[in-house]
C-alpha cells in the first residue's frame, strides 16, 4: 500500500492523501482581490494536484503585500472575491482548501517579478515597509521598526484575516513565517536587532511570531487545523539555524500548532543554498523527530517514488509540490497511477481514469 496515498487527519479534518499543493504567488490581484485567474489557477489544482491545496500568500493589509499585485484578505471585497473562488473549488474539486496568511514586512513594496522585481521606486507609488528593526533587505529602503502599538496593530490584522478566512470557507490555515517575510524577520538575527523582549536570544526572537500564532489560533475553530510555514535555516553564517527552528517548532506545538511546513532561506541575498532533489527534506525530518510535530517537506520533490520514500520512511508526514503542480495540475492522479494507488476523480473526468478505459474507444465502464 502506498503511504503517500493514505489519509491523514488533523483535528477533525481528513486529507485524502499526503500530497499538498504549496502556495504560489501569482501577482495578478487588483487591490488584493481574487479574480478569474485565481478561479482557474486554484480550481485546476483542486481537481487532481493534491489532497490539500493552499492559496498563494494572502496578505493581512495593503502595506503587508509583497507587491501591488498580491492577494489580500483585509476587506469585505477581498473576502467576497476569494469566497467565490473557494466555493468553486469545493463544488467541483476533490481537495481540501487551505489559506496561507502573510505579511511581507521589510520585503514589501516590491515590483511584480514580471516587471523586474526589486523595491518600488519613488515614481511607482511605494509605501512604507515595516519590520522588527530598521535593518533593510539588501539595498532596499529601510523598514520602520514596529513599536508596541505597531505590534498590536499587525497582530490584530492577522487575527482579522483569520476570521475572514473562516467565513470564506477554508478548512486549513497556515501562518507564513518563512522566506524572509515579517514573522521570519523576527526569528532571524539577520533582520532582528531589537534589544527589548522581542529580540536577542531565540526565546526573544520567537516571542512575536508565537504571539501572532496564538492570537490566530484562538479565533480559528478548535476542530480545524492551523500550522506555520518556517524557513528552517537562513543559509547564512550568523543567521537562523535549524537547531533554533526546532525550538520554535516545539513552542508552536505547545501553542496548538498542528503542523510545520518546512522550507528555508529567503532572508539574505548572501545565502548559499545547496540545491538538489529533496534538499530541504533533512530539515523537515529533523524538526519532525526532535519537536514531535507533523511536518510537510517541500523543495524539488518531483517524482512519485521520491515522494513515497519521504513519507514511507518517516522523514515527513506530507510532501508539497509547487512547480511540479504548475507543470502537471494532475500531479496526484499521475503519482497514484505510478504507485498503484487509488485516488478520487471528479465525476466529469472519471472517464480518463486508466482502469476505466476500454481498449479501442473512449467509452468507460463505471467501477461499482
Amino acid at each position: 500500500m502506498s503511504q503517500l496515498f493514505t489519509p491523514i487527519t488533523m483535528r477533525d479534518v481528513t486529507l485524502p492523501n499526503r500530497v499538498v499543493v504549496a502556495p504560489m504567488c501569482q501577482y495578478i490581484s487588483d487591490d488584493g482581490n481574487a479574480n478569474d485567474w485565481h478561479l482557474m489557477h486554484l480550481g485546476q489544482f483542486a481537481m487532481g494536484a493534491g489532497g490539500l491545496v493552499f492559496t498563494e500568500a494572502t496578505h493581512v493589509s495593503p502595506e503587508g503585500r509583497i507587491t501591488p499585485g498580491c492577494l489580500g484578505l483585509w476587506s469585505d471585497e477581498n473576502e467576497r472575491t476569494l469566497k467565490r473562488v473557494i466555493d468553486f473549488c469545493y463544488a467541483h474539486g476533490t481537495s481540501v482548501m487551505g489559506i496561507q496568511i502573510a505579511h511581507a514586512g521589510r520585503k514589501a513594496s516590491n515590483r511584480i517579478p514580471l516587471n523586474g522585481g526589486g523595491a518600488l521606486q519613488p515614481d511607482e507609488n511605494p509605501w512604507q515597509t515595516l519590520g522588527p528593526s530598521d535593518r533593510a533587505y539588501a539595498d532596499w529602503p529601510a523598514p520602520k521598526p514596529l513599536d508596541a502599538d505597531g505590534l498590536e496593530t499587525v497582530k490584530a490584522q492577522f487575527v482579522a484575516s483569520t476570521e475572514r478566512a473562516l467565513r470564506v470557507g477554508f478548512d486549513v490555515a497556515e501562518v507564513h513565517g518563512a522566506h524572509g517575510y515579517l514573522l521570519h524577520q523576527f526569528l532571524s538575527p539577520l533582520a532582528n536587532t531589537r534589544n527589548d523582549g522581542y529580540g536577542g536570544s531565540i526565546e526573544g526572537r520567537m516571542r512575536y511570531p508565537l504571539e501572532v500564532f496564538k492570537a490566530c489560533r484562538a479565533v480559528w475553530p478548535e476542530d480545524k487545523p492551523m500550522g506555520m510555514r518556517l524557513s528552517a535555516t537562513d543559509w547564512v553564517e550568523g543567521g537562523l539555524t535549524v537547531e533554533e527552528t526546532v525550538e520554535v517548532a516545539k513552542a508552536l506545538k505547545e501553542a496548538g500548532c498542528d503542523f510545520v511546513d518546512v522550507s528555508s532561506g529567503g532572508m539574505d541575498r548572501e545565502q548559499k543554498i545547496t540545491v538538489g532533489p529533496g534538499y530541504q527534506v533533512p530539515f523537515a525530518e529533523k524538526i519532525r523527530r526532535e519537536a514531535g510535530i507533523p511536518v510537510m517537506a517541500v523543495g524539488m520533490i518531483t517524482q512519485a517514488t521520491q515522494a513515497e520514500e519521504i513519507v514511507a520512511s518517516g522523514k515527513a508526514d506530507m510532501i508539497a509540490v509547487a512547480r511540479g503542480a504548475m507543470d502537471d495540475p494532475r500531479w496526484a492522479w499521475h503519482a497514484a497511477q505510478a504507485l498503484g494507488a487509488e485516488i478520487t476523480y471528479p465525476d466529469q473526468y472519471i472517464r480518463c481514469r486508466p482502469d476505466l478505459w476500454r481498449a479501442g474507444h473512449g467509452s468507460f465502464v463505471p467501477k461499482r
